[in-house]
């Protein structure tokens, strides 16, 4: 029996019957494993339970509130931080059997570089690699902020690992829209609460920056059609945040006139 490292794993998750399975078997030799899942209608909670997960049940209340309950529902101190549709690479056991039980006194938490790939394909480009993530941390020593584009904020040092984290976030364009919907919204009304405001140009200016940024300045038109999608969703999102921000804010303004 392969012997499991004194390591915790925490994924959220919706519906995620495809991708789940690759993920927990690239994280087999943890010793626990924690799913959060918040109202899945396919079989995410049977295929979590059936390979080893400890499983709860949580309302949705935003991607960085949610990880956190993830994580603080982990038995070990050290703790990878997975999403669903993400898996280790090959190697990655390795680096982090090292790091959890290496000196690592001043270390809170490490990065791992994630390569992210579309229709089958790495890119490269775009900003898309080498993207580099807090994922492996001290459950303690930090916490997730935010209800969209969550990021780690540790308390202490944090060290590179060695390693990566291979990431398919789309079965194809459909999805890639559906999630342009979603994470445009929760970034707007995150915005919102925030007190930022927009006027009618800012989607404009926002989308177009947005734009030539990522084909032009992050050489996307170097990875072909795929290159031009990833650019066009990044920009139509971007237009589309700011876009409901004003729209949130026009609707705050007209029940504030009827009160």
């Amino acid at each position: 029996m392969e012997r499991k490292l004194p390591l915790s794993v925490a994924i959220i998750t919706k519906d995620e019957e495809e991708s789940l399975p690759a993920c927990l078997q690239s994280v087999s030799f943890a010793d626990d494993v924690v799913v959060v899942d918040s109202g899945s209608t396919d079989k995410t909670v049977e295929i979590a339970k059936r390979l080893g997960a400890r499983v709860f049940i949580e309302e949705w209340k935003g991607y960085g509130p949610q990880k956190n309950m993830a994580v603080a529902r982990c038995l070990h101190e050290w703790v990878l931080i997975l999403d669903a549709d993400e898996r280790l690479a090959s190697g990655a056991k390795e680096a982090i059997e090292k790091a959890i039980s290496g000196n690592n006194a001043g270390v809170d938490a490490c990065s791992l570089q994630r390569k992210n790939f579309l229709n089958g394909r790495w890119i490269k480009r775009l900003g898309w690699w080498p993207d580099e993530l807090v994922r492996l941390v001290r459950k303690d020593k930090g916490s997730f902020a935010s209800l969209v584009h969550e990021k780690w904020t540790a308390q202490g040092g944090v060290s590179r690992l060695n390693a990566a984290i291979e990431h398919h976030p789309f079965t194809g364009y459909e999805e890639m829209l559906k999630k342009l919907n979603e994470y445009s919204g929760l970034a707007a009304t995150e915005l919102f609460r925030s007190g930022k405001r927009a006027s009618s140009l800012t989607p404009f200016t926002h989308g177009a920056v947005s734009f030539a940024k990522m084909y032009f300045l992050k050489l996307g038109f170097l990875e072909g059609f795929d290159g031009f999608i990833i650019a066009a969703t990044n920009a139509g999102g971007s237009f589309f945040k700011y876009a409901k921000l004003k729209e949130l804010q026009d609707r705050d303004e007209k029940n504030s006139k009827t009160r």
